[in-house]
């Protein structure tokens, strides 16, 4: 079965273009941990050459979520319960003192898009929408940590929660886990928008609680 058959990429940016297609693929579980992936395989399903897709697939090494496989391909790394564990502090460490000082400086401008991407969490989340709903988390989160004004800051955030999504997803969506998650999105909007910095850090510590719970009972064991 085609792992990207519904990707169809431009000539402009292939290189970027397939990124986003196998880092979406990965995050979502059609590219299986423990599985090699050939660069030529995954461009021909992709209907590109080689060359950006193999790009691609060293910026995803360089990002922790693949390792190259000599002589064969690229394998998505498999996560343990010590490094979900690490991630989990990591994000805490970074991600709820950014919620704090984003609900003490302001919003500014993107409280508005940041209204609407909790409507489409939720939505997405109401209708097993994986890829749409993993595709507006991310940008709900980054968009907030961008508030603090450190670009720095907003690529570790993004690198940390892409390797955290190296899970079973689809069981999430399947258990209602992802809805209970998605509900939590507006809440915490409301409390960085209203300057509550103690509530914002309070519901950001809670929502990243689900790393080594939710999301650690959907990682394969190794």
């Amino acid at each position: 079965m085609p792992i990207l058959a519904a990707a169809s990429l431009e000539r402009t940016s292939l290189r970027g273009q397939a990124l986003t297609a196998i880092r979406q693929a990965l995050i979502t579980g059609q590219i299986v941990p423990g599985v090699v992936y050939s660069a030529a395989s995954l461009a021909a399903e992709l209907g590109v050459s080689n060359s950006p897709v193999r790009e691609a697939m060293l910026a995803l090494v360089d990002d922790g979520l693949m390792e190259a496989v000599p002589n064969r391909g690229y394998r998505p790394v498999t996560l343990t319960d010590a490094d979900l564990a690490e991630i989990a502090q990591l994000r805490e460490f970074l991600e709820v003192p950014a919620a704090g000082l984003a609900a003490e400086i302001g919003l500014g401008d993107r409280l508005e898009e940041l209204s609407e991407l909790v409507g489409v969490i939720e939505q997405s989340a109401a209708a097993g929408d994986l890829p749409g709903n993993l595709d507006a988390d991310r940008r709900f989160h980054l968009l907030l940590v961008q508030a603090c004004g450190s670009g720095r800051l907003t690529d570790t955030v993004a690198r940390l929660r892409d390797q955290t999504r190296l899970c079973n997803l689809p069981s999430l969506a399947a258990s209602g886990a992802l809805i209970a998650s998605a509900a939590e999105h507006g809440p915490l909007l409301e409390a960085v928008a209203c300057g509550d910095r103690p509530l914002a850090e309070a519901l950001m510590r809670a929502h990243l609680a689900h790393i080594t719970t939710d999301w650690s009972a959907a990682t394969p064991r190794t």
